[in-house]
């Protein structure tokens, strides 16, 4: 259960990244701002949910940047050989893994915040 929201944010990335450009919306913001926020929104969805389970250790971090930026390397490898009007790009794929840690980082940050006891008293 504690997964659904990344399973969810994951299944949005997938119809973003494989719809044909002809069918997607004019997006007036830089395509890499998008990459960082959705692949951000990812990765704090994954984290999320080992906050949800108590598991905040730097390896639940490390991994969850890992499996997301995989995920990112996927779509671009999808978008290369499986759609007709977009292609891969390594540019991307770095905007997903920046978008990627700077979710661990907001998590890493909200995490400290709520397991503060000076927050709690």
């Amino acid at each position: 259960m504690a997964f659904i929201p990344a399973v969810l944010v994951a299944a949005g990335i997938a119809v973003l990244s494989l719809t044909e450009a002809s069918r997607m919306p004019s997006v007036q913001v830089s395509d890499k701002l998008v990459h960082g926020v959705m692949y951000c929104a990812l990765e704090c969805a994954l984290m999320g949910a080992f906050v949800y389970m108590r598991r905040t250790r730097v390896r639940c971090y490390l991994s969850t940047c890992v499996a997301a930026t995989f995920y990112g390397a996927l779509m671009e490898v999808l978008q290369r050989f499986c759609t007709l009007t977009r292609s891969g790009s390594m540019d991307d794929l770095f905007a997903d893994f920046v978008g990627a840690v700077i979710g661990a980082v907001l998590v890493a940050l909200v995490a400290a915040r709520i397991n503060d006891p000076m927050v709690n008293d």
